[in-house]
């Protein structure tokens, strides 16, 4: 049997109710990520139960978040198809979406609980790619997120295992794994940035470090993705977010670096 057969984007059902390998996917990213932060919570001053009491608000809104923004994006189709919106399991969310409500849930909830905003920030820069890069994988198994059209000798050029050249031959098609492309990214910015806590950056430049590396990333391989999002004509609406994120990032490091008095450092309590 063809492996692209064997590779069902739906891991099993309950009755009626179909669960979906993305689903279990983002499920383990998003405890992978947990592990990883927490463990440097504690070790930072956080209390033990702090990170789970943001993310039973953070996860939620993060999904919602994805979702409206996908669909304000999408306007053209949604708002002639309304009662489409709240139906997410037939896809359709967005990362940048994501992240936008994960950091504004964020910021609340530390002025809420009285805490540093940019050293919680610092602590989850590493898991908040860990689950992008995990995430991505989701998209594999719904055969989404790819690139335009390759040969399978470039495939075999990249030394790629056979399960996953080709589940990226679809409809008689070979397609760039953009997915890959991005997770692997991403993963070599988890290093660099487990690396980084040993340098002692200024309080916020860890985070300031994954937002301008995720964006570099997103930038170019967003360029070679077909299916995504535009403000206008060929406008790519993650290529613009993500030029955006840099130099956001970039003139915030040089501000903080300027007026920042007395510099507190990543690893000060």
């Amino acid at each position: 049997m063809n492996l692209l057969q064997a590779i069902n984007p739906v891991a099993f059902s309950l009755g009626p109710i179909e669960v979906r390998w993305y689903g279990i996917i983002i499920a383990c990213g998003i405890i992978l990520a947990f592990t990883v932060a927490q463990r440097e919570m504690v070790k930072r001053g956080f209390h033990q139960e702090y990170l789970t009491d943001l993310l039973i608000w953070g996860v939620p809104l993060a999904i919602i978040g994805a979702r409206i923004y996908y669909v304000i994006f999408k306007w053209d189709f949604y708002s002639q198809n309304p009662e489409k919106i709240i139906q997410i399991w037939h896809g359709g969310i967005a990362i940048h979406g994501a992240l936008i409500a994960s950091f504004l849930t964020a910021y609340f909830f530390t002025r809420k609980r009285g805490t540093s905003f940019w050293k919680l920030m610092d602590i989850m820069a590493p898991s908040l790619l860990i689950g992008q890069a995990v995430g991505r994988w989701g998209n594999f198994m719904n055969q989404e997120a790819h690139g335009g059209e390759v040969t399978r000798t470039f495939l075999e050029n990249l030394k790629l295992p056979n399960w996953i050249i080709e589940q990226m031959h679809i409809e008689g098609i070979y397609y760039h794994p953009t997915f890959l492309y991005e997770s692997v990214w991403n993963i070599i910015g988890v290093i660099i940035l487990i690396l980084l806590r040993k340098v002692n950056l200024l309080r916020g430049e860890m985070f300031l470090f994954y937002l301008t590396w995720y964006s570099v990333g997103r930038f170019f391989i967003e360029g070679m993705r077909t299916d995504s999002l535009y403000l206008v004509g060929e406008l790519r609406t993650a290529q613009v977010v993500s030029l955006l994120a840099i130099a956001i990032s970039i003139i915030l490091f040089i501000y903080r670096r300027l007026t920042i008095k007395p510099a507190v450092r990543y690893l000060d309590k």
